[in-house]
């Protein structure tokens, strides 16, 4: 009896003899990772087999692996998007615009920051939560998930904004519900229609579209409807922004198919202001400065002309300054009209001089001829001074012309009060607009007395038609 129980305390004594010892060696790996813990950027797999590099405790690292083992990264492919093979998976956006830092008229193009945020459900990174409390994370995480490849479309350039670090967020609830939010600034095409400028209003549109993923894997949507787009109190220098819109669309690609398109739509309206004071009111003085010449003597060639040309320069120095800071498009702008027809008046104004003092130059030598004044050399006073001298000339004499021989011996003649039509009458009728060409140059100081009122009247005639189309 005492042999069989001795037998069966060393059986016994056997057995328990490797679990002592398997307990004895596993102990001191586990104390040893309380005080270690594994790097994420050591990782190496080979083979399917892990290699784990063991390093000294960090608590936000170690707090990171916590949450990697929690959402059981390390079980799941996450190049793949959720619900791989099934139908496509939803993915709201939410937008708030914070500011809109630059519209430029020359490259057609606009920059704007704001906060992206994207919501979807990915059941691989549910995790059980007595509290239902949701866990947020920053851009170290966000590299191991699966994200929608959202990307602006007609885009210049655009960035992430990583001061003092990358201003992502990612938030994971119990349920597998996540809100992906991204600070980005990005430059987009706005094509500009610049035919009313500098009275027009621009319609502009971000679009935001996933790249790989058409309709058929992704369905991109505004989470809230309308009220997914929000803006902060934006001021611009030289627009008002009248209307800030969401709408959305279907962009087709022959190689790829179709995709879902949102778009962030913003109506702007020009401040004209800025404009009336640096190109219309001084357009308008040049313009009637223009008109002082008419006010001037004709014979004052040296005042007259030298006003005309530096109105006509300081024209065209306006009209290079507006050009050079707007696009070399190929139509007519608003502002092109109205410079083009001030320009236009002014240089109307320098050939009415020069009708006035040729007409002038044609009278004078038809008077020095006609008082036979051989002695006076017109050509050399005009060469001297630019101007005749009425002053230095006796024309009183002038020989009264009869029109016909037989006047004076035909007392009939003077007496009847009804003429016989005479070859100069018919002349006359036949020749209207020589005879008023000839009235013009015989009276040539009429032409500035018309250009007085008719100047002012067709320039405030333009302006009340271009203000009427445009404003």
């Amino acid at each position: 009896m005492r042999v069989v129980l001795l037998a069966l305390r060393l059986m016994c004594l056997a057995w328990l003899w490797p679990v002592t010892q398997l307990n004895s060696s596993n102990f001191p790996n586990k104390r040893r990772h309380k005080e270690l813990y594994v790097g994420e950027n050591t990782k190496q797999k080979h083979g399917g087999r892990v290699d784990l590099k063991l390093k000294k405790m960090d608590s936000t690292k170690s707090m990171l692996i916590k949450s990697e083992q929690l959402l059981r990264i390390e079980e799941h492919d996450f190049a793949m998007r959720p619900g791989f093979g099934g139908s496509a998976i939803p993915v709201g956006i939410d937008v708030q615009v914070e500011s809109i830092d630059s519209i430029s008229e020359v490259n057609m193009d606009f920059t704007m920051t704001l906060y992206l945020r994207h919501y979807w459900q990915d059941d691989r990174l549910a995790f059980p939560s007595s509290s239902n409390k949701s866990r947020t994370f920053d851009a170290r995480l966000v590299k191991k998930i699966w994200v929608p490849d959202v990307f602006f479309v007609h885009s210049k350039r655009s960035f992430i904004h990583d001061t003092t670090m990358e201003n992502i967020m990612l938030r994971v609830y119990p349920d597998g519900n996540i809100l992906y939010s991204v600070r980005i600034t990005v430059t987009a095409l706005c094509s500009m229609d610049f035919s009313s400028f500098p009275l027009d209003t621009q319609n502009c549109s971000l679009e935001l579209e996933s790249y790989a993923y058409n309709e058929n894997d992704l369905m991109l949507y505004w989470k809230n409807g309308n009220d997914s787009l929000r803006t902060d109190e934006i001021v611009l220098s030289q627009f008002f922004i009248e209307d800030f819109q969401p709408s959305f669309g279907l962009a087709f690609y022959s190689s790829t198919g179709w995709y879902n398109r949102l778009y962030i739509n913003f109506i702007l309206r020009r401040h004209i202001f800025f404009f009336m004071l640096q190109t219309y009111f001084p357009t308008m003085l040049m313009v009637m400065l223009s008109w002082v010449s008419f006010w001037i003597d004709r014979r004052a060639v040296p005042a007259r002309v030298s006003l005309g040309i530096t109105t006509v320069l300081t024209m065209s120095t306006i009209i290079t300054g507006v050009s050079a800071s707007m696009p070399q498009v190929s139509y007519v702008k608003a502002v092109d009209i109205y410079l083009w027809a001030s320009f236009l008046f002014v240089f109307l104004s320098v050939i009415e001089y020069a009708a006035v003092n040729y007409f002038t130059t044609v009278e004078e030598m038809k008077k020095l001829k006609a008082a036979k004044i051989p002695s006076y050399n017109a050509a050399q006073a005009m060469a001297f001074d630019g101007c005749f001298h009425d002053n230095e000339m006796d024309l009183t004499s002038f020989p009264e012309v009869s029109s016909s021989p037989n006047t004076e011996g035909n007392p009939q003649s003077r007496n009847s009060t009804v003429s016989p039509p005479t070859e100069g009458t018919r002349l006359r009728q036949k020749h209207p607009l020589k005879q008023n060409l000839s009235f013009i140059m015989s009276n040539s100081y009429m032409i500035d007395s018309y250009s007085r009122v008719i100047f002012p009247l067709a320039y405030l005639l333009f302006n009340i038609i271009y203000w009427s189309l445009y404003a």
